[in-house]
């Protein structure tokens, strides 16, 4: 993992191709002012508008550890902010892995869902992953570059 400290905070931001820990992201950013930790998990899901997807893979740009890390710093500067973590995974993927993690500490609960959601927004917005899914029927589809 990758750790960067920001101010008062430490910004935790990789792309890889390991499995990603959950449980780590969120103890990288224990605080002791934080009254709120809120971590999110975006898991391979076996589906996808109404067809069964059978395998799945996420293919990076060189340069997209780089925006991750940009993209977690500015969240990171928001005051309310105590600390984040982000993963996102990048080559096969398994029904039922983790593709991304974040985890976010504040003082307060509004401002860690919200910030959580604002990171994974964009991150979904703005890194250069793409999402190659293989469906049951042997048909495949690229999805998600921004």
């Amino acid at each position: 993992m990758t750790v960067q400290p920001t101010a008062d905070r430490t910004v935790i931001a990789e792309v890889t191709t390991a499995p990603l820990d959950v449980a780590a992201h969120e103890a990288a950013v224990v605080d002791r002012r934080a009254g709120a930790v809120v971590t999110f998990q975006g898991v391979v899901r076996d589906h996808d508008h109404g067809r069964s997807v059978r395998a799945l893979e996420y293919e990076g740009h060189p340069g997209a550890a780089e925006v991750l890390r940009t993209v977690a710093a500015e969240v990171a500067a928001d005051p309310d902010v105590y600390a984040v973590a982000v993963s996102h995974r990048i080559g096969p993927l398994e029904i039922g892995e983790a593709a991304l993690v974040v985890a976010v500490s504040t003082a307060h609960r509004a401002a860690a869902f919200a910030a959580c959601a604002r990171l994974v927004d964009e991150v979904k917005a703005r890194l250069p992953i793409w999402k190659r899914q293989v469906f049951a029927d042997g048909t495949e589809e690229w999805v998600n570059c921004p």
